[in-house]
Formats: C-alpha cells, structure tokens, sequence
C-alpha cells in the first residue's frame, strides 16, 4: 500500500518538473527567436484611408503597433512627423502597414492635376458641375486639386407662401474645403493694346472674362444644394486650403453684417 502511494507522489512530482522543464523550454525558444530581431514601433493602417486623406486626420484612422525589425516594412511611418504637411495619394486598407510612399506634398499633386486638368473622383462621392463667372471663383484663378469654400447667397424677396412674408435676403459658408476635380473656360490673357504698360512699364494682367465651369466633387445632399442655389440663389467660391480655419461663420443678414 505504501509503494502505491509513493509511487503515485512520485509520477506527481515528475509531472510538475515535466511541466516546468516544457515551459522554460518554451519560454527560452522565444526569447532565443527574438533574440536580434529587436520590436519596432510602426503605425499600422485601423480604418479604410481615402486617397487624400491629409496626415493630420490620421489618427482615428490609424493604430500603433509593435513588430519585429525584419517584418518592417520599407518606409514604414514611426512617427506621424514623417507625413506633417502631406496628403495620402492612394486608397489605404486596414492592415497595413502606414508607408511614407504613399503621401505626397499636396502643392506637387496639385501641379500635376493642373497639367491633366482633372483630379480623380473620391470614392462614394458625385460630381456636379456649376456654371459661375470669374470673379465669383477667386478671379477665375482656380486649378483641379484646389479646395474651396462654397457660399450660399439669395436675395430677399416673396416667399411664395399664402402669407406673403417677404424672405430675409442671407449669405452662408455653407460648404467647406471642396474638392475641385475639374477647371473649363478660363479665357486666355487678351493682347495688351499697343502702349498699353503701367508706371513699371510692364504690361498690365488682363482680366478673366467669360464663364467658368467649375466641377466639384460632393456627396448627394450636397449635390442637391449646389443644384438649388444656382437655380434659385447665388454661388461664390472661396480658395480654402487645407491650413484654413472653419470657425467663426453663420447664416449672415443685414441685420448681422455690423456685429
């Protein structure tokens, strides 16, 4: 009965080294695999990233994660000061590993959109195309790969109700850092008159002069009061880039535009 006893104790206490001994084996394994193979920081791609996305939109987008130095991908992003100032220039998917490559300068997108003179379509977004004169956008200065605040203006007038009530006239920024996917109609610089030179004796510019299509690209509640505001109101492009503050606007009437 004793020699059953002590050898049931005894296959115990082999079991538990046994089960020791595996596990410091185990823990040595992984220690000896990553052994030279020092963990790297990299931000890892969390959400869907639309192309254009600007760096600085980035982090709900992203995730920090540690890998080792051998799965590091080639211009991997290890700090977010590395894209400072950038945009992305491809669709990213969750997964991924955030890539240095893949974001761009947007002053050197811009210049190549201008050359196409078109930028490609944002996934889940339309375009519309809005007919406006050269001084309503920026001079008719604008490019494709601009972006731009959208203002709603409409007169006072009849509301066209039973009642009669005349319609405050109203100004609103209505639409902030727009994407312009494409430019038409800008007319050319016309021949200075002969003579014709300012105080510099350089020749003055001429001033844009014709109708300028502007196409922007928008989602479809917005395509809709794009639509609306040029049939029954008025539309004025402002060049809004990407450092532009969005604070401080309201629906602006008379009564508002002297506070």
């Amino acid at each position: 009965m004793k020699a059953r006893i002590l050898a049931a104790v005894a296959a115990v206490v082999l079991a538990v080294l046994g089960t020791m001994v595996l596990a410091n084996y185990v823990s040595a394994a992984d220690q000896r695999a990553l052994r030279g193979a020092e963990a790297e920081q990299v931000y890892v791609v969390a959400a869907p990233i639309a192309s254009g996305t600007a760096a600085d939109k980035l982090l709900p987008l992203i995730t920090l994660q540690s890998l080792p130095a051998k799965a590091v991908a080639n211009g991997a992003v290890t700090n977010l000061t590395q894209l400072a100032g950038k945009v992305s220039t491809v669709d990213l998917v969750p997964g991924e590993q955030l890539i240095e490559g893949r974001f761009a300068d947007p002053a050197t997108l811009k210049a190549k959109d201008a050359e196409t003179g078109s930028v490609p379509l944002p996934p889940g977004m339309q375009e519309v195309t809005i007919q406006l004169d050269p001084q309503r956008v920026v001079g008719g200065q604008l490019v494709a790969g601009d972006t731009v605040g959208v203002l709603f203006s409409f007169g006072g007038g009849s509301t066209g109700t039973s009642t009669g009530a005349a319609a405050e006239a109203v100004t609103h920024l209505s639409m902030q850092k727009v994407l312009v996917t494409a430019v038409q109609g800008v007319a050319a610089k016309p021949k200075p008159a002969t003579g014709s030179t300012d105080q510099s004796g350089s020749v003055p510019a001429a001033i844009p002069a014709g109708a300028v299509l502007i196409t922007l690209a928008r989602t479809a509640p917005d395509v809709e009061k794009l639509v609306f505001a040029s049939e029954n109101g008025k539309i004025w492009l402002s060049k809004e880039p990407s450092s532009a503050s969005e604070t401080g606007t309201r629906e602006l009437t008379r009564d508002g535009i002297f506070k």
